[in-house]
């Protein structure tokens, strides 16, 4: 598992996880899209907006490989902000290659593209 030095480990001062330690020794959990309904908690969209705003600033518009990346944060984005890289894509390999929509992710998180 390619562990990505340099990006947040966190959400600072909460709990929101951005990356895992090591890889599950039961296997990997596979990256599911979720659903974000209208009534999540401002803390939530914080938590989507700025994990969003350091997959930008650690890799730009370039694909990256899941690595140490949380599914549970990336599953929040799947399939909208972050789409598969490759096909066929396997949502349970640390190896998977992902890349950011920049387009959605505008349309989604306005304020992370202040002029």
């Amino acid at each position: 598992m390619l562990k990505h030095r340099g990006f947040p480990g966190r959400l600072p001062g909460t709990d929101f996880q951005f990356t895992i330690r090591r890889a599950n020794p039961r296997g990997v959990t596979p990256i599911t899209r979720r659903e974000r309904y209208a009534d999540r908690k401002p803390a939530d969209r914080r938590a989507d907006a700025a994990f969003l705003e350091a997959l930008w600033e650690h890799f730009g518009d370039a694909p990256f490989e899941r690595g140490n990346l949380d599914a549970g944060r990336l599953s929040w984005l799947f399939g909208r902000e972050v789409i598969p890289a490759q096909e066929p894509f396997d949502p349970a390999d640390y190896e998977a290659l992902l890349q950011r929509d920049v387009a959605a992710a505008r349309a989604s998180f306005p304020e992370g593209f202040a002029p």
